[in-house]
């Protein structure tokens, strides 16, 4: 008798479905981790604040390599830097992409940013873009007299203003990228783009941070209107997008307006824009890329770390004080040419970038293939955290890893320093700041970090304030973290440090 078209389907009903369970059977588990409930997973499981803590403890009870599981959505979580540069260097590849952020950049927009945008053409586009820009030490060198300049004026307004050190460290850092990017020279007092920029990054850390609003766990919730209970964060969205677009637009118009006067300073948008006959989207890219540096914020969570360690550790300040006058003296403030002669001042700000971790769980990764490590099995779109806070915690390669010590990046008989904690903290394979160990954000954060440290050191006192509450060594929530506030005297060390602080530059 024929077969007819159901057995025909049946058949090949059958034949898929032993096929699908003969490949299940053969497929290495995933990495271990806490039980999953059904459907739900792990959902309850991950924090809404600091989720690298209950990460750090995962990996203390699972390995190197753990994995939870949210509505079955695998998330595979780093906690040792040799698994992340065998995954995330070494296999860049296939773990570059981003995984899908409903919050942050879906609904706010940063897809458009370098760090949330898909790996792909156009990621690919703006990388080269970047490394043409900013591709060598030489250029880099070229920004250094802009560092000692604005690194001067963050002296003289720390010498009248103590109390308000974290906005002197915004406007600093936010004066040396506008210049840089946008050719912009941030006013004294309150600036509207250092103001914009830090409102927007703080909403960025919210709205991309692991565990902190449900929509990223569960993205089809951004369908729902706005009425629905529970969709509050729809209406936080709107604000967030609209803070975006004004930090991205409204500087790029001043640049386009200052150009077309004929007064724009020298910078990255103006080089992509001046005398070019942009189609809108080479203008569009142009304007994010800009963007992208703009946003960054690394180092302004690194300083701040810097003054909280000196008060909590005032020999270690004392000891890199001595340093510092014994090679530049009292009567200049130390310069980028001093570096090399100046090994413990550099390594504590080493151990700035280690104790504290100013990404703690990086951005996510996203595998774009099956892959399997040490018998392993890591599906195609799974989600791929590093655990950098634990990385840099780490007893088995940090001695003593809550205590900020300098001395272990200095080499002594019979003992190697410790790692870089640079590896580390600017994250991994093809999503490190954009370029290679010397991406322009790497090396400007790195040197801004540095010329501040040195000349800070070199200028000011830093102690506990007699009337200020115990300060703990705490962090903020979020995908950028910042010390929690802290209160302490900054005074300057001497009659002629003062001077040299109000000195013309």
């Amino acid at each position: 008798m024929a077969l007819s078209w159901i057995d025909l389907t049946l058949a090949a009903c059958g034949a898929m479905l032993i096929y699908k369970l003969a490949t299940r059977r053969h497929k290495p588990p995933p990495p271990p981790g806490p039980r999953r409930l059904p459907l739900l997973g792990n959902l309850l499981d991950v924090p809404s604040t600091k989720p690298w803590i209950k990460f750090a403890e995962w990996g203390d009870l699972y390995g190197d390599i753990s994995s939870i599981s949210i509505l079955g959505q695998q998330i595979t979580i780093l906690n040792s830097a040799s698994v992340a540069v065998e995954l995330l260097d070494k296999k860049g590849s296939i773990y570059s992409d981003r995984p899908f952020v409903a919050m942050a950049g879906e609904l706010v927009g940063w897809k458009n940013m370098l760090g949330l945008m898909p790996y792909g053409d156009r990621f690919r586009s703006y990388r080269r873009l970047a490394h043409t820009l900013f591709g060598s030490q030489t250029i880099m060198r070229s920004f250094q007299p802009l560092e000692e300049m604005e690194t001067h004026r963050f002296l003289k307004r720390l010498l009248f203003t103590p109390e308000n050190l974290q906005s002197h460290i915004e406007k600093t850092a936010g004066t040396i990228i506008l210049r840089i990017s946008h050719g912009y020279q941030v006013e004294e007092g309150e600036d509207e783009f250092v103001s914009l920029a830090t409102t927007v990054m703080e909403e960025f850390s919210q709205a991309s941070a692991p565990g902190g609003f449900v929509v990223n766990s569960i993205p089809s919730l951004r369908h729902l209107p706005p009425w629905v209970p529970g969709t509050g964060f729809q209406a936080l969205a709107k604000v967030y997008k609209g803070n975006l677009a004004r930090m991205v637009d409204v500087p790029f118009a001043w640049v386009k307006q200052q150009l077309a006067a004929g007064t724009a300073q020298q910078s990255i948008l103006s080089h992509l824009l001046e005398g070019k006959d942009l189609t809108e989207n080479q203008e569009f890219d142009a304007k994010w890329l800009a963007a992208s540096l703009y946003a960054g914020t690394y180092h302004v969570s690194a300083i701040y770390a810097f003054f909280k360690a000196m008060v909590l550790y005032p020999e270690v300040m004392a000891k890199a004080q001595r340093e510092i006058d014994s090679i530049v003296g009292h009567n200049r403030l130390p310069g980028f040419a001093d570096k090399q002669d100046l090994p413990y001042t550099s390594s504590l700000v080493l151990e700035v970038h280690r104790w504290h971790s100013a990404g703690p769980t990086g951005i996510p990764h996203r595998l774009t293939e099956d892959d399997i490590h040490d018998g392993w099995f890591l599906p195609k779109g799974s989600i791929v955290i590093a655990n950098i806070w634990k990385m840099t915690h780490d007893p088995r390669v940090y001695t003593n890893p809550m205590v900020f010590d300098p001395e272990r990046f200095i080499a002594k008989e019979g003992k190697e320093p410790e790692m870089d904690p640079s590896n580390l903290v600017f994250g991994f394979g093809r999503r490190i700041c954009p370029g290679n160990k010397s991406s322009w954000c790497q090396v400007l954060a790195e040197a801004s970090v540095w010329i501040i440290v040195a000349t800070t050191l070199a200028a000011f006192n830093i102690s506990r304030d007699p009337n200020g509450a115990e300060i703990d060594v705490d962090q903020t929530s979020g995908t950028v973290s910042l010390p929690t506030p802290f209160e302490c005297s900054i005074k300057p060390r001497s009659v002629k440090a003062s001077e040299l602080i109000q000195a013309d530059v």
